[in-house]
């Protein structure tokens, strides 16, 4: 009888749940980018060199500061996105491999948002760049040399739309 009971009983949250979904709609189509389809960089990105001239920017072990080098790179990006107006960007933070993945998911979004706050300071307007952050869940070199991590720590960009 108890068994027959949790059958029932079952039964009969699958049909509430499912009846209470078919009278949703689908939200609307977005273009902004996801990480699902952040992949996909139909308008190039700055890892490929194919991102209209923007360059990817790498960062010190464990830090989000910009570093002279950084900043010239950045301002040279600046003037590119001063220069296509239209152009709309995603900054992904990377990390390299060590690490924890929310420490480094944290890690990268201060970098993504270190970029885009320096672009903000040369005049492009934050409705023009998205940031989102890997972490280490997309390495561009899987050594574990110093230089295969110094590779990783990076903050690239992704056009798009134009």
């Amino acid at each position: 009888m108890k068994n027959l009971l949790a059958v029932l009983m079952i039964s009969a949250l699958s049909l509430t749940s499912a009846c209470s979904k078919k009278g949703q709609q689908k939200p609307e189509e977005s273009t902004l980018p996801t990480a699902a389809n952040a992949d996909e960089n139909m308008n190039g990105d700055s890892d490929s060199g194919k991102a209209m001239g923007l360059q990817t920017i790498h960062f010190a072990y464990d830090n989000f500061t910009l570093d002279s080098e950084a900043k010239a790179i950045l301002s040279g990006n600046a003037k590119i996105l001063k220069d296509k107006a239209s152009l709309k960007i995603q900054v992904e933070g990377h990390c390299d491999a060590r690490g924890g993945i929310q420490y480094n998911l944290g890690l990268g979004e201060k970098r993504a948002n270190s970029v885009k706050k320096f672009l903000a300071d040369q005049g492009i307007k934050g409705d023009r760049v998205m940031v989102i952050s890997f972490g280490k869940e997309k390495l561009l070199d899987n050594g574990d040399s110093e230089a295969a991590n110094a590779k990783n720590r990076r903050a690239n960009f992704v056009v798009t739309s134009r």
